[in-house]
Parts: structure tokens; sequence; C-alpha cells
């Protein structure tokens, strides 16, 4: 034998060889991972089911595992066609509907439709008079029971949470089903945005969780004697729950507000002492109910899909913070440091304030948000000192901890060094961008005298035996600025609320701190996104709310009113 042959024999061994190894693997991903949907669909084959819940899946809960979604059960009709003898079906129908009282054509059309083929539950809603009639007729065939619905009327954190849709014919879905132990197959439900998509692994069940079957002979045939199994809290194994850190009732709370007071932007409200984010509100919304988001679908509202929250915008002079604890910490500055703003007549950049502040100190330029002081600052610090406390403040690291949105790479802040770059970054315009989640969390870091709080939004994966598969701690906590640096910080944010441009965000009683920002968007100077971010109560900060109002007036007039809204709503619960 040559070794020509020989090399060929081997080459052929070694491909067999990996065969078997690639069927091993197979055999053992659906042994192991993927048992439970074989033995459902085993049964499946055995029997008769029809599934009591709409969207297989696991919940996705607030931090107190309340329902985001709205989650409930209610009663419904179910209807098992091969428990009815052929020759009474007719008159099982007209009793059915005559006993509901249905006069709805539709209604009617619904539940002579499941009088053959597979078992349903009817999608109307029924009273309790109505199940305690259709109990007491006794019709065989047709049974009451609970039904689990994923969507109640007014779900929650709808960008956060996401949406469902179906895997269509002729879409590639290779993806899902090599990167995910479970099985897919087309009609499937699975996560198009938000946690839903973000964790469709483990969310996705691959057994139902609650059921009503009947089992069948080897024919095919309905055993006779044999009852319906119902069966409404079948455990599945590798059917998760999503724990975040949203609280459901600020959360609605703020929704209501803003429903009110914000057509198009975003609101995060983060617990100071922690940087969880306890509620996270995107405007406009959708609503998430498959039967209702093809309308939103359809109309092209595409934005109302925008989880905002993680989405980049210019920042506006809510960046006079980067500034100006960069200034404070290098020594450029003190509180007291005398300034001369000439208003329209200032340059390289004019004030707001046509006529001028005139003589003003550093903390007055602050509270008046006065933009040549801080163009004075940045040609003083150098974009190089100015990058690295942006750094310091965590404006290049868009990471949520638990919530894995994509990485936005617009945000670079080393084009604040490019040439003719520095005055308008100072400002927070030109190349400067920012999450409102960053600016909370920035904000958060002068409220805990230096200390960065990275923003958390999801505690941990449980299964629905509550046993915990995976813990997203909160931190590491760094101190980034000098305590020292943020008392005086904190000192300006205070002066913002009390005699500067944000006084409309003042919480008598509380108190208040906080900063403004107006920054101009495309070519039409007087659109603007308006901002404030701030926190209360003064002296021991429980929350810290950003507001962010697109096409607003300026940060003052259109976003402290809104803050000083929703964390006077907070604070009195």
């Amino acid at each position: 034998m040559g070794p020509l042959r020989k090399k060929r024999i081997s080459q052929v061994f070694f491909l067999i060889f990996l065969f078997f190894i690639f069927l091993q693997a197979r055999l053992g991903i659906i042994q192991i991972k993927q048992r439970d949907y074989y033995a459902y669909k085993a049964i499946k084959q055995e029997t008769l089911t029809v599934v009591l819940e709409d969207y297989p899946r696991g919940k996705i809960l607030d931090r107190y595992q309340r329902s985001l979604t709205g989650t409930w059960a209610a009663n419904r009709i179910v209807i098992f066609p091969a428990l009815i003898p052929h020759k009474e079906k007719r008159d099982v129908m007209a009793r059915l509907i005559s006993v509901l009282k249905i006069k709805n054509p539709a209604q009617k059309d619904e539940i002579k439709a499941a009088f053959s083929g597979a078992p349903k539950y009817l999608s109307c809603r029924i009273s309790k008079d109505q199940a305690q009639a259709v109990q007491k007729a006794n019709l065989p065939g047709v049974f009451v029971l609970p039904v689990n619905f994923r969507y109640g009327e007014e779900p929650l954190a709808v960008q956060v949470v996401g949406h469902l849709g179906r895997i269509q014919p002729g879409e590639n879905f290779t993806d899902l089903k090599m990167g995910n132990a479970k099985p897919y197959e087309l009609g499937d439900w699975v996560g198009r945005s938000g946690l839903e998509s973000y964790y469709e692994e483990e969310l996705k069940a691959t057994r139902p969780y609650g059921y009503a079957r009947i089992f069948l002979d080897a024919k095919g045939r309905t055993l006779p004697g044999l009852a319906v199994k119902v069966n409404t809290k079948a455990n599945s194994s590798d059917q998760q729950n999503i724990i975040t850190t949203l609280d459901a009732d600020l959360q609605r709370k703020v929704e209501k507000i803003t429903r009110a007071r914000l057509k198009k932007g975003v609101v995060v409200v983060m617990e100071a002492a922690s940087g969880d984010i306890l509620a996270l509100v995107s405007r406009p919304a959708y609503q998430p109910q498959p039967d209702k988001i093809n309308c939103s679908l359809k109309a092209k509202k595409k934005e109302a899909f925008l989880e905002k929250g993680t989405a980049l915008y210019q920042p506006g002079s809510v960046f006079k913070v980067v500034v100006a604890a960069a200034a404070l910490a290098e020594g450029v500055v003190t509180p007291d440091t005398a300034f001369f703003c000439r208003g329209a007549k200032d340059k390289p950049v004019r004030c707001w304030y046509e006529p001028g502040h005139g003589k003003i100190t550093f903390t007055q330029a602050f509270a008046q948000s006065c933009n040549p002081v801080f163009a004075q600052l940045a040609q003083r610090l150098g974009a190089e000192k100015i990058i690295d406390y942006a750094q310091r403040l965590r404006l290049d690291n868009q990471q949520v901890i638990g919530y894995p949105a994509p990485i936005d790479r617009r945000q670079n802040l080393s084009l604040i060094g490019a040439p003719f770059n520095l005055i308008n970054s100072s400002l927070g315009q030109g190349p400067v961008l920012a999450t409102p989640v960053q600016i909370t969390a920035m904000i958060n870091t002068i409220a805990n005298e230096g200390i960065y709080k990275p923003p958390r939004l999801v505690q941990e994966i449980k299964s629905d035996g509550n046993r915990a598969s995976r813990f997203f701690k909160p931190g590491p906590y760094r101190q980034v600025v000098s305590p020292d640096v943020a008392r005086q910080m904190k000192k300006l944010l205070e002066a913002v609320v009390k005699e500067g441009v944000g006084q409309q965000a003042y919480l008598s009683g509380y108190g208040s701190a906080g900063k403004t920002g107006s920054a101009q968007t495309g070519e039409q100077t007087t659109v603007v996104q308006a901002w404030f971010s701030g926190y209360a109560p003064r002296q021991k900060p429980k929350y810290v709310i950003t507001v962010l109002v697109e096409e607003g007036n300026s940060g003052g007039q259109t976003a402290a009113p809104v803050f000083k809204e929703i964390m006077t709503a907070l604070l009195k619960e």
C-alpha cells in the first residue's frame, strides 16, 4: 500500500471520527438541553393538548417580582372537538351559544370554527355568571379553564421589555438555531427588541407552563373513561424569569406624568444609593400586544419602539458639569473666581443672555449657564483635561449592568481634541454625545461625594422554581473625583435651582439640585433638546432624575418643570 493511499485512508477515518463526534455532541444537546422540548413533542403525539397561555415564555418582572407586561389570568371556554360525538356537535354548539347569550356574528363564527380540528380556547371574555352557566350545562367536550395572558391593558416600560414577533416564512433564523440550545421552528414567537430579545434563550419555554390534554390510544382515538388532565403549574426547567431593577409603582407614576407632559423624550429615575434604574420611560410609546403592535408598524411609528435611555444625544450645558469638575480639581478656578460676560458681544461664543451678565463669579456663571465663561475655561484646561474628566465620569462607557443594549460607536471623546472642536465641546455640543442613563449616573456621582455607581437594570435571572441561575451584582463603586470637588459641585448644582436657570426644578420642603441643558439640533437653531438632570432631597439624595424633552424650548423652561412634578410625586409615595 503506497503512502498516498495510506494518507487518503487516514483522512477518511478522520472524517468519520469527526462525524461521530458531531453526532455524539448533538445527541448530548438533545438529551440534556432539549429534553423538555422533545419530551413535550412526544407527549403531543400521544395526546390532544391545548396550551393554557398565549405566549409560553418566562416572565419579565420588577424588583419586587411584579409583572411588567401585566400578566394576568382569566377563565376561558376550552373546546375539545374529539370529545363531542359527531351527531351531537350542532346541538352542543347551539346550546353553548345560547348559554353564553352570544349575539356577535364574529364570536359565533369563532365558536363554530372551534368545533372542528385541534382543541382550543375561545378568545372572547366570559363573566363569572357565564362561566357558572357553562359549567352547569355540563356540555360534552366544553370546559371552563384558567388561561394565562402575557399582556395586560397597560404594560409598563414597553421599550425596555421589548416585543415579540413570529418567525416568518422566508426569514433567516439560522442564528437562533445555531446560537441557542433550544429548538426553533417556523411560526415560533421570539423576542424582537428589548429584554425579550436580549434574553431570548433564557425566556423561551420548550413546553408550556399550563395545559389541558386528553390521551389517545395507539390508533389516535380518545381513550374512553379518561377525564381531561389539566395542569396549570407545570414547571419548565428551562423557562426563566428576568428580575429587573425597575419599580413598577414608580414606573407607572412616571408614565402617567409623561403621557400628559412629554410628547417626545425620555425620563430616567435612578436610586442614588445603588445606581439601580428604578424607572425608564421613552416617549412616544406603543402597545406591545401582537394584535395591536401592527398598528404602530403600519403607521411607521418606528420612534415609538426606540428605547431612548441608552440612545445618544448632544447633552448641551449638562456637559458643563464635566468642565466645572475639571476646572475645580485642577485649580483653574474656585467658586468665587471672577469673570466678565459681555453677552451677545462676547467672543469666541456669545452668551444666551444678550445684555450680558457683566461681572460674575464662577458659581453664578454655572448657575446662569454662561457660555463665554465655559469657553474661557475650556481654553485654559485644554482638550486633554476635559477628555480625562469626561472619562472619569464614565461618559465613554455606555454599558448598563444586565442590559446588553448595542454600543453606539459614534460616541468618541477623543474628537473633543480635534481642530475647532474644543469650544463647542465645552458647551456639550459639536462631537459630544451622551446617553440619558450616562448623564444620570454622572449626576449621581456628584450626589455620592464623587463615587461612581454603575447603572444597573437587571438584578438576576431565576427559574420558575425561584432558583437563581445568574446574578448581576451592583458595582464596583469607584471614587472618580475627590470628595472635596464633589462637595463644591453639589453647591454649584444647588445654585442652579436656587438662583439660576433651573429654578423651576426647585422643591420646597425637600430642596433639590441639578443642571439644565439646551442642545440645538440640525439646521433649525430654534429646535432644542431640553435637559434637566438633578437629585432630591438636597441633603440626603434619594432619587436622581434625568428629563430630556425633544423639540423643547430650553432645559430650564421645558425639562425642569417635568423633573419637579416627577420628583414631587415620587418623594410623596
